[in-house]
């Protein structure tokens, strides 16, 4: 096999879509495994949909994941400039070759012709494509017209009766009938290439060997490959990755849930998790191992274990690799990422001794990191409202006086401790002669405003004395 180079070649439309995310891994993981290149580029032709910064965040997003690119914007290589826009020259002249050539022509058609184009093809039931009428413009004609200044695209002039086939390592041999392939526009009216022009020209110019995208792009293929055929370049392997779907195996997309990365970094998703149950959309090691860290993924990785059918992204299980990698954390990494979540959310960031506390009381319920903020908020300030359901379930016309009787012997405990503090609830509820949970469940909403949560008597001793007896009086006082 030649040196291995891959691309990971998305649009700057916004956001960094998951499976954009699971494009750029399998590209990346099989670059690393074949000791081959790693490509960015930039795919920014389709100026109606460019966002301002969104390649910025496309880099960010990727140095987050921790997919270092070895060329690209930012990372330098000999093969750029890795934007597409700033390559518009050399999409020209590549168009302006075929033409010459009689592989591509000039058409010279509005927006209103194409338009009655298509509505008479599909009155007359007839698969939409254009008719190539601008091949009966003579040359003196086009001439003319183009020394006018006419607006003009140039258009791919596909062979007529072939089948174009496409060897594809995921999916085995794929046919199209060249009666079925429009001769799609290769050079816009704006001097912008079309995506496959653009996508053929940079594949070839940066030694492309391997074109590893997803199962939408299967359709464009035949004419990647008519336009390599007509440059007399040679060929990539193509490997086209299935589809990710919901759990109605509906396409996945944002009106059923989160699809960009952001979302899930904003939410305390650490970045090898959601690799590693990326991973698992589409390729598995062949046996029942779940858990790899990126360098064994390299390791085990192969286009030939990646399936035709479409993957399933299940938030559940998404939840329980992330679980899994944070209890595994070290509470040093755990205290730096929950830090910034604290300032973000307006809340003091306790001393490290404190933090570390929480961290032990929250590690091995949290799902995500947020969850060590936003899911015991109660352990960085007051509460200062009480869940309704907690309350009507929890909170009696006795609970006042069981609170009230419990507040003296905890303020007079010496060592303020979880089995310090156990003892004595439990010795109070004895002698009012009521089950412990007459008093632990008005305690617990007093404390945290809440019924859920971690240990009671652990929360308590990390909390402190004087916090939980604040607590207990401000509810004993508010709820009555």
């Amino acid at each position: 096999m030649s040196t291995v180079r891959v691309r990971f070649a998305p649009s700057p439309t916004g956001y960094l879509h998951v499976g954009g995310l699971r494009t750029a891994l399998y590209n990346y993981l099989f670059a690393r495994k074949h000791r081959g290149s790693f490509i960015l580029r930039i795919e920014d032709t389709d100026r109606n949909r460019y966002v301002e910064g969104a390649v910025e965040n496309l880099v960010r997003t990727l140095h987050w994941a921790g997919l270092a690119f070895d060329e690209g914007p930012g990372a330098g290589g000999d093969r750029g400039p890795y934007v597409q826009s700033e390559r518009l020259t050399l999409y020209r002249d590549h168009a302006e070759q075929l033409v010459r050539e009689g592989k591509a022509y000039y058409a010279f058609d509005s927006q209103e012709e194409l338009e009655a184009m298509k509505a008479e093809q599909e009155q007359r039931h007839l698969t939409p494509k254009y008719d190539r009428r601008a091949l009966r413009l003579t040359p003196d004609e086009i001439q003319r017209r183009l020394a006018g200044g006419d607006a003009h695209v140039i258009r791919l002039k596909v062979p007529d009766d072939t089948t174009v086939a496409v060897e594809d390592i995921i999916r085995g041999r794929v046919e199209f009938a060249s009666e079925m392939i429009d001769d799609q526009v290769l050079l816009k009216s704006d001097g912008y290439p079309t995506y496959h022009l653009a996508n053929v020209v940079d594949d070839h110019l940066m030694g492309v060997t391997h074109v590893i995208r997803g199962e939408e792009w299967l359709s464009s293929t035949p004419k990647h490959v008519i336009l390599y055929q007509c440059f007399g370049w040679d060929l990539p392997v193509f490997a086209h990755l299935p589809l990710l779907l919901n759990p109605d195996r509906s396409k996945l997309s944002k009106r059923q849930g989160d699809v960009a990365v952001e979302d899930y970094m904003q939410k305390g998703y650490l970045p090898e998790a959601l690799l590693n149950f990326i991973a698992f959309l589409g390729w598995n090691p062949g046996d029942d191992r779940e858990i790899f860290t990126l360098d064994q993924l390299v390791e085990e990785f192969s286009l030939e274990r990646v399936g035709k059918s479409g993957a399933i992204f299940s938030m559940e299980k998404l939840n329980s690799v992330n679980k899994q990698y944070l209890r595994t954390a070290s509470e040093a990494r755990l205290a730096d990422l929950i830090r910034p979540r604290l300032q973000a959310h307006g809340l003091a960031v306790p001393d490290d001794q404190y933090l570390s506390g929480v961290i032990g009381l929250m590690k091995e319920r949290a799902t995500t990191l947020e969850e060590f903020v936003t899911g015991c908020t109660y352990l960085y300030t007051d509460p200062l409202a009480y869940d309704e359901d907690a309350r009507k379930k929890n909170w009696k016309p006795e609970s006042a006086g069981y609170l009230r009787a419990v507040s003296p012997p905890l303020d007079a405990l010496t060592h303020f401790g979880a089995s310090d503090i156990e003892e004595c609830v439990r010795s109070v509820a004895e002698q009012n002669g009521v089950g412990t949970g007459k008093v632990i469940h008005p305690l617990r909403l007093a404390v945290s405003g809440t019924a859920k949560g971690p240990g009671l008597f652990e929360m308590m001793a990390l909390l402190g004395k004087s916090t939980c007896l604040r607590r207990i009086d401000r509810a004993v006082t508010t709820l009555g």
